[in-house]
């Protein structure tokens, strides 16, 4: 008997592409916004403020009751130490983690067969894996301090291109590079993960490459990472909806 797959409306589509960082303090505040917003977005993202203060088991305790985990720790360090922790990510039921793909195309190879490996050894689903290319609180000044010349978008293609050699499954960029990452690479299904994300009501905080979600949308973003103009809002809610809102049908 064929199964019928029920349609997904315009607003749901968006709800699945936006991923909530829960850069919070502590583990309570983390399950409390994972538990108020379950099932209406497509995933969470954990990165190093709460993973540090609380550890790879609220990583599990979301995952765990079948939200999408996104963990945002950015490995990068020697061949093996990150292939190794990556590992480890994969065996927290993680849905997606990130590795700097600044470490070298070694690095990132040895990671994605590593993984794979693993994976299949221990009947797991394999995460996956994107390349962090440059942070969307840089810019020109910022590289050139730590000895990178040139603009800053010629830079994040030369990763993405390393990224997706790699086989790497995308990378994370600001929206305004995805449509050069889309043509440089060539592959459909490389996708593209966008920070930065602020809506018209919000203030850009400590990003500079920053878009609106209608902005990222439209330009080609696989995922979107929203934090702050949910997180802190007094209603959650309501400031998701608003955010639904604004991105429009019509940019999916």
């Amino acid at each position: 008997m064929t199964k019928i797959m029920e349609a997904v409306s315009p607003d749901q589509e968006v709800r699945n592409r936006i991923i909530v960082a829960l850069d919070v303090e502590t583990r309570d505040q983390a399950l409390e916004i994972a538990h108020e917003l379950d099932g209406r977005v497509g995933a969470f993202k954990i990165g190093l403020q709460l993973f540090t203060s609380a550890g790879p088991g609220v990583v599990r305790e979301i995952a765990d009751v079948g939200n999408k985990v996104f963990l945002d720790l950015k490995f990068h360090d020697i061949p093996n130490t990150v292939a190794k922790a990556s590992v480890e990510a994969a065996r927290l039921g993680v849905w997606m983690f990130n590795v700097h793909a600044l470490g070298g195309g070694e690095m990132m190879r040895r990671t994605v067969e590593e993984v794979g490996e693993a994976c299949e050894r221990d009947n797991l689903e394999r995460p996956l894996v994107i390349g962090v290319t440059v942070l969307t609180s840089a810019d020109e000044e910022a590289m050139g301090e730590i000895g990178i010349d040139g603009d800053v978008g010629g830079q994040v293609l030369k990763l993405a291109r390393l990224a997706a050699d790699c086989a790497l499954d995308g990378v994370v960029a600001s929206s305004q590079e995805v449509l050069a990452i889309k043509k440089a690479v060539g592959r459909t299904n490389f996708l593209t993960v966008a920070p930065g994300i602020r809506p018209d009501f919000a203030t850009s905080d400590d990003q500079k490459r920053v878009t609106t979600i209608r902005e990222a949308l439209a330009n080609g973003s696989d995922y979107v990472v929203i934090g702050r103009p949910i997180t802190r809002a007094k209603d959650r809610l309501a400031a998701l909806e608003r955010i639904v809102e604004e991105a429009g049908a019509e940019t999916i």
